[in-house]
Order: structure tokens, then C-alpha cells, then sequence
């Protein structure tokens, strides 16, 4: 698709760095490939600073007229405690996770299901999107998804193999949380304690060293590369984009459902991956492109994100 609009959502100018990519905090997650933590350089990149908006998706839907796949199929998988649907719009439930529900009229205008619409969601993240929607809407805007080690490297904020955007510590140092994530029993009670069910606006809590928003919790967020468990061991050191072919596509960063007890991946390590072709409730988005402004100074003393002069467009597909 050719470019047709400037892109809506703030973006930041990540420098080239080199940084340690993987679990280096001993929570990592075996069968999704969080180690070995291997060296990574990356060219400087833009990404934005929070995930795409309803707001800015229905733009880009209102100028060229794209339907999402969710839209083609006519339903969507919504957390069984969200749903806004008759009981007859509801399809079926997820083999192996039961707090899922296939529910007919469900799309990224009826996130919760077809009782379900926008109002007061603008500045949510879009969801209901799959990669294949995600990597059109990029295009349109004359970027592309991130890589996965870009992803990671802008994630770690500077910071040098810390669990999260911020640093080793769930709460602050008042015990409130610090992203958006289930708090109680799962599936069944979410005490709310972050504030919400499903989806937060994108600016809410704080956001981390390179000025990037939420990108743990809330939504899980597609990234360009293909998913192999095994990558890590083979991937190479320059700008990595993942290899030629896998099950599906990287997925990062977890959503609004992860809980401790099943799903540890609200940490700047974790991976998981989904199928191109395959939206949720709880996956969006954010896009990256080349570096728009100079690369700000990178803190010698807290960083394992160091500026490089390795800077080769060098692809990581076998």
C-alpha cells in the first residue's frame, strides 16, 4: 500500500546501541525462547511512544476504507468478564483457555463484543487487529512494525537486563502498580487494584528512560519478525529481523490479563508469538522507521544500551 498520511502517534529516536537481549533475571520462560541473552547491535530507529489509538486507526480506516480480518470473519475472541453480546453471539470458547469467547460482531469498533463501541476509547490502544491490519496501517503511514530486538532494546528504556521498563520492582515505592495487569484470582476475580479491566489509555502510569508508554501491559503489541524458540542461539549480532519463516509472528510486552500465576511475560524479556492472521482483545500495536532526529546521549552509567557504530542493514533471516 502506498503512503498516504503522515504518522498521528509521537514517535522518539532510539541511538544505535548495543545491548544484552534476553532473560537475564532468571524468571525467563523455557518453550518461548527468552535465552540464551546474547550481545545485539541496532541501528539508531524511530519508534513511537505509544501504541496506535483507536483514534488514529479510525483515520486510517475512514481514508481508505480497510477491513480488518475480525471484520472479514465476523467475530473476535473477548475475555469472558468483558463481553457486551447477547448470549446468541456467543460462538464458542478457546481450547485451553476458557476465559476466551469467539463473539460474533466483535472488531476494533466493538472491542467487548457487538453491544459494545469507542465512546471515551479514542486514546485507548486499537485492538482486535490482526499483523497482517497492523503491517497494512503501518505502510499507510510510511513505517513498519519494529523488529524484535528492536522492540526490546526501546523497551529496557537504558536500563541495563531489569525485569521491566522501570527497574526490578512490580509497585512503586507506594505500592501502587506501575503497568496494567490482573490483580486477583485469574480468570475469575480482578480486583481492579491498577484501575482497570481491560484496556488503559495509552499515557497512563509513567513512562520509561526513552520516553515510551506502557509498553508492558495493557496490550501486546506485534512486532515484524517471524517466531522461533530457538533464534536466540543462532541469531545474528547485527540488526536481527528474525528468520525467514516460523509459526507466527513475535508478540511482546503482555496485556491487561497477565498474572504472575500463568503468564509472567509483563517483562522486557518475555516473548510469545501469535498467528498473522489471528486478532484479540487484548494485541495492538506501535510502528517504527529510520531515525528522525539527532540520537540523544545514552547515560554511560545505568545503560546497557551503548551507542555503536555498527549501524549495517544486515538481515537475521538464515
Amino acid at each position: 500500500m502506498s503512503v498516504g498520511a503522515t504518522n498521528p502517534i509521537e514517535t522518539v529516536t532510539i541511538p544505535a546501541s548495543v545491548f544484552a537481549m534476553g532473560d537475564a533475571s532468571g524468571d525467563a520462560r523455557r518453550p518461548d525462547g527468552e535465552d540464551p541473552v546474547h550481545e545485539v547491535a541496532v541501528g539508531a530507529f524511530s519508534i513511537d511512544t505509544t501504541t496506535v489509538t483507536n483514534d488514529a486507526f479510525a483515520a486510517f480506516v475512514a481514508a481508505t476504507g480497510h477491513r480488518t480480518e475480525a471484520e472479514h470473519r465476523g467475530s473476535s475472541p473477548v475475555f469472558h468478564l468483558a463481553v457486551a453480546a447477547d448470549p446468541g453471539d456467543v460462538l464458542g470458547t478457546a481450547a485451553g483457555a476458557p476465559w476466551w469467547r469467539d463473539v460474533r460482531g466483535t472488531d476494533w469498533r466493538h472491542p467487548a463484543g457487538p453491544r459494545s463501541g469507542l465512546d471515551g476509547l479514542g486514546d485507548h490502544p486499537v485492538v482486535h487487529v490482526s499483523w497482517n491490519d497492523a503491517a497494512t496501517y503501518a505502510a499507510w503511514v510510511g513505517r513498519r512494525l519494529p523488529t524484535e530486538a528492536e522492540w526490546e532494546l526501546a523497551a529496557r528504556g537504558g536500563l541495563v537486563g531489569a525485569r521491566y521498563p522501570w527497574g526490578d520492582d512490580l509497585l512503586d515505592d507506594h505500592g501502587a502498580w506501575r503497568c496494567n495487569i490482573w490483580q486477583g484470582p485469574f480468570p475469575e476475580v480482578n480486583t481492579g487494584d491498577d484501575g482497570w479491566l481491560t484496556t488503559a489509555p495509552v499515557r497512563s502510569y509513567q513512562p520509561n528512560g526513552y520516553g515510551l508508554w506502557q509498553v508492558v501491559g495493557n496490550v501486546w503489541e506485534w512486532c515484524g519478525d517471524h517466531f522461533d524458540a530457538g533464534w536466540y542461539a543462532r541469531s545474528p549480532r547485527l540488526d536481527p529481523t528474525g528468520p525467514a519463516d516460523g509459526p507466527g509472528r513475535v508478540i511482546r510486552g503482555g496485556s491487561y490479563l497477565c498474572h504472575d500465576s500463568y503468564c509472567h511475560r509483563y517483562r522486557c524479556a518475555a516473548r510469545s508469538m501469535s498467528p498473522a492472521d489471528s486478532p484479540s482483545a487484548n494485541l495492538g500495536f506501535r510502528t517504527a522507521g529510520p531515525a528522525e532526529d539527532p540520537a540523544p546521549p545514552v547515560d554511560p552509567g545505568g545503560s546497557d544500551s551503548q551507542p555503536t557504530g555498527d549501524n549495517d542493514d544486515q538481515a537475521g533471516a538464515p
